[in-house]
């Protein structure tokens, strides 16, 4: 009887440890908790104008701070939710944390809401002031979006843990988002060219953002979003089309011999026979380099802008190269029999 009574309290004694045993966490995953705003979405910026980090400590006035932070400062602007979404689904992996995942669903209904029905996405979300509700693929906003839905649509890249629920919604919001690219990138005389930085949400043309963001063609969000369509198994045809249009304009437009150094001439090109260059915007129609000032003027040359401008923004950069010399032949490879 007494070898039973302690078998009793020690199999007890295992059931409650196991029943109050701490769920494992991540850290920087449990500041993301804390700075979730409460339509799902996240800010860059608190409502003091302080960025977000989350190496920094959540002191009693920190956390004041968030508080005050309102939903209008939800965005996708600097892969603000977007960024907090893969790490809590991969916070979850590692852990099993299930306040992770609830969390990371949550930033999914709000990316899903946001979405305009034209497929395109805004900036910030619900904010409407200025140019942030332009369909903005600056800075890969809608494109770190777009990969998101696919890889639950695809179950990759530690995506298959989400509710299965995500799936058929996620395909749904991939096809808008892919006829929404289609359908704005720039033609010139028939021709299709590339995207602008960000667009009017309702008549689809190119539009300007910051002063010292023209409406224009844009190299490095492009890169990014032929990089993205490259993602399909069985592309269309019109999307091989975008694609072989796309990476013909970064080929004939390639400034060789050349790469970016500020520092060491006033022009912002230093001679290498080994590099590959492009601006980062370009003129809708001519196909040249141009370079916007705070003051809402665009100079053909990077020595006229003002010194606080040429120095603070990367005019130039590498970012079609490896497209062209290596991503396209391989995708070209792999999809010229299907």
């Amino acid at each position: 009887m007494n070898r039973l009574k302690t078998f009793l309290l020690f199999a007890l004694s295992i059931l409650l440890t196991s029943c109050y045993a701490q769920t494992p966490t991540d850290s920087v995953a449990d500041k993301m908790l804390a700075y979730q705003l409460s339509n799902g979405g996240w800010p860059k910026q608190l409502e003091d104008k302080s960025v977000v980090n989350y190496g920094a400590t959540l002191t009693p006035e920190l956390k004041e701070k968030i508080k005050a932070t309102t939903d209008l400062h939800a965005t996708f602007d600097n892969k603000a939710t977007s960024r907090e979404v893969i790490y809590l689904v991969k916070a979850y992996k590692k852990t099993n944390n299930k306040a992770y995942l609830t969390a990371a669903e949550k930033g999914l209904d709000y990316i899903l809401i946001a979405q305009y029905p034209n497929g395109g996405w805004p900036q910030y979300y619900p904010d409407k002031a200025l140019y942030r509700t332009e369909i903005t693929y600056n800075d890969d906003a809608m494109i770190n979006i777009l990969n998101i839905l696919q890889d639950i649509a695809t179950k990759s890249n530690d995506f298959d843990v989400v509710n299965a629920n995500y799936i058929k919604k996620a395909e749904k919001a991939v096809a808008k988002g892919v006829d929404c690219i289609l359908k704005t990138q720039v033609k010139q005389n028939g021709n299709l060219t590339i995207w602008g930085a960000q667009y009017d949400k309702d008549s689809l043309l190119p539009a300007k953002a910051r002063a010292f963001e023209p409406a224009s063609l844009s190299t490095s969000e492009s890169a990014n979003i032929v990089r993205f369509l490259m993602r399909f198994n069985k592309p269309s045809a019109e999307i091989k089309n975008a694609i072989t249009a796309a990476v013909k304009w970064f080929a004939d437009y390639k400034i060789t011999g050349y790469r970016f150094d500020r520092e060491k001439t006033s022009s912002g090109l230093v001679a290498d026979n080994t590099a590959t260059s492009w601006a980062r915007f370009y003129d809708l129609n001519k196909n040249i380099p141009i370079f916007g000032d705070r003051d809402n003027t665009i100079k053909l040359k990077l020595e006229d802008l003002s010194p606080e401008r040429r120095n603070g923004y990367a005019w130039y950069g590498n970012w079609g190269q490896k497209l062209i010399e290596k991503e396209y032949p391989k995708w070209l490879t792999m999809n010229s029999t299907k």
